[in-house]
């Protein structure tokens, strides 16, 4: 056995990850896409947790702000429940290519799913299982990026790391502005004062706070999930200081 400390991580995927662009619902082709390069890391004795999104199918906000009809708690629920069907889908993926994984839920789904214990959850990590955290948090008004620097503090990751469709953070958005700059590296403060969105300020504050390194790196680039689960630096770093 190997005595050194094993990288581990907490990789957040949005719903983006779960289809081709600009669609939505769950396109399998690209979860096993997503599957294969997370497994190939796994097998390579990263630990890996992952906490995904479920814009792909339902974003509790938005979907309140068209339904005036839903309680705003209600459509975060709901929001809550398209992770979990994401989850399921790329449990399903990657033990098809033939790593083992525990799905957890925020909430109680024992049907389908293991409850979130921590001890539980790093046990697993421990056993070279790939761990899928449904249910955000399991309260409403609490984004699924949070939820991933709350786990990430729980299960003591090494880094944060976000996977999205730019390269990493930048000064304005990339898509409507062709001079917007990219940052290599930034700190918690800065992303904070610049009101900088690529996540939300309850995430990058906690982070910050206990001094959680965050990855920003563009997952639509060939080898870029893999590279960045290996502890490659990409994209844009996110740490108390710069360098």
């Amino acid at each position: 056995m190997n005595d050194q400390k094993k990288r581990r991580v907490l990789l957040k995927v949005s719903g983006e990850c779960f289809c081709p662009p600009k669609e939505r619902g769950i396109e399998m082709s690209s979860v096993i896409h997503l599957a294969e390069q997370v497994a190939k890391a796994a097998q390579e004795g990263v630990q890996i947790a992952i906490v995904m999104g479920g814009g792909n199918i339902l974003r509790g906000a938005q979907f309140k702000a068209a339904n005036t009809s839903i309680q705003e708690a209600t459509a975060h629920y709901m929001g809550m429940l398209a992770t979990v069907l994401n989850g399921l889908a790329l449990q399903e993926a990657i033990e098809s290519v033939g790593h083992p994984t525990r799905l957890m839920t925020a909430f109680s789904m024992d049907v389908v799913a293991e409850p979130y214990l921590r001890r539980r959850a790093v046990r697993h990590l421990e056993k070279g299982r790939i761990i899928l955290l449904a249910g955000g948090t399991g309260s409403p008004f609490v984004t699924t990026d949070t939820a991933a620097a709350q786990r990430a503090l729980e299960l003591n990751a090494d880094v944060l790391l976000k996977a999205t469709k730019v390269n990493g953070v930048y000064s304005d958005d990339p898509e409507k502005n062709p001079h917007a700059v990219l940052y290599p590296e930034l700190t918690y403060e800065a992303v904070q004062q610049q009101r900088l969105r690529i996540m939300d300020q309850e995430s990058i504050a906690k982070c910050g706070e206990h001094n959680m390194p965050v990855m920003i790196f563009n997952f639509r680039t060939a080898g870029n999930l893999e590279r960045a689960l290996r502890g490659e630096r990409i994209g844009t770093l996110i740490t108390r200081e710069n360098g």
